[in-house]
């Protein structure tokens, strides 16, 4: 056997799979994109992944399809594109939905870290605490004040159990070593409307369904979770300002791929999508939905903020002992 002469077309083979790689890449897209929104049609999540797939559209001279696949907290959307060929044609537009997941389900039928790679941040949604008219405290530290006055009496609610609301309100009771009651709803509407008939005391609601009551004044918003005020509630303090030091629960946006994209491919997309949100008009888009819209950023710093926010979860999730329902 001529080991030279094998040598030599095994690495020329390997050479011509990297020229048809690149070549491929080069050219992307040549096909229709699919992005898979594991939520219903019309919500926050399906919202933001429309108007960034009608920019990317226009941008690449492709159909995009957004295809919602729901189910399971978000996982069967999930799962459906961590199996998919990791060619940029199918991707994952979701929220923080698949980083609690992973820390409340240890056995999910993909792996968070290996099976995605991270592209771009779209948006963050800060939750508001607010208060209802079964209490009437005008600051966090009142609110936390009546809380220690009265351990096990006064009760938050949530969109459900393992949904942000819920993790959101066990790492204020964490921080501030609160005993308070949670109260899962199905749903944040329903949660929220309960709160203003006066059958819930406080909650970390989401900003878009909590923004027009707050207008309204049925609710007051004592503080946001996000790193800085919310544009659109310039007037109420962040939790950090607001004397919680450290305390950021933003729920993030964005579009991921299978592991193992193309480099030039996923260098393409980000472009993209960055071009996209320093339009104007796509920022005030998600501005008047309660979203804050992301600057331009990089899949590194996107996988880093996973990665911690991750991280926070499964804290709260151990130290409260929450069990998935």
């Amino acid at each position: 056997m001529n080991y030279r002469r094998a040598a030599r077309n095994l690495l020329a083979l390997c050479a011509f799979g990297t020229i048809a790689t690149l070549a491929s890449a080069q050219a992307y897209p040549t096909k229709p994109l699919r992005i898979v929104v594991p939520w219903p049609a019309g919500g926050l999540v399906d919202i933001a992944a429309r108007q960034v797939g009608n920019r990317l559209q226009a941008a690449i001279g492709q159909p995009v399809v957004v295809e919602n696949k729901t189910g399971a907290g978000g996982n069967i959307g999930a799962d459906q594109v961590a199996k998919a060929t990791a060619d940029g044609y199918t991707l994952l537009f979701t929220s923080s939905a698949l980083t609690i997941n992973a820390a409340l389900q240890p056995k999910l039928p993909f792996d968070f870290g290996k099976d995605f790679e991270p592209l771009a941040l779209v948006a963050t949604v800060p939750s508001v605490l607010v208060v209802g008219p079964s209490i009437a405290p005008g600051s966090v530290q009142e609110l936390v004040d009546v809380a220690r006055a009265r351990p096990g009496r006064l009760s938050y609610a949530s969109a459900g159990i393992g949904s942000p609301a819920h993790l959101t309100g066990e790492l204020f009771k964490t921080n501030k070593k609160l005993f308070a009651v949670h109260v899962p709803y199905a749903g944040a509407p329903a949660a929220l409307n309960d709160q203003i008939a006066g059958r819930i005391d406080y909650q970390f609601a989401n900003m878009t369904v909590a923004l027009p009551q707050i207008r309204a004044g049925k609710v007051k918003a004592l503080a946001v979770t996000s790193k800085e005020r919310f544009p659109g509630l310039p007037q109420v303090p962040t939790m950090v300002e607001a004397g919680v030091p450290g305390f950021e629960a933003d729920q993030w946006l964005g579009l991921l791929a299978p592991r193992g994209l193309p480099q030039a491919v996923g260098e393409r997309l980000v472009a993209e999508v960055n071009k996209a949100l320093a339009s104007e008009e796509l920022r005030q888009v998600l501005l008047k939905a309660g979203m804050t819209p992301a600057g331009a950023g990089t899949s590194a710093a996107f996988e880093a903020m996973l990665r911690q926010d991750l991280a926070q979860w499964s804290a709260v999730v151990k130290t409260q002992n929450i069990r998935p329902e």
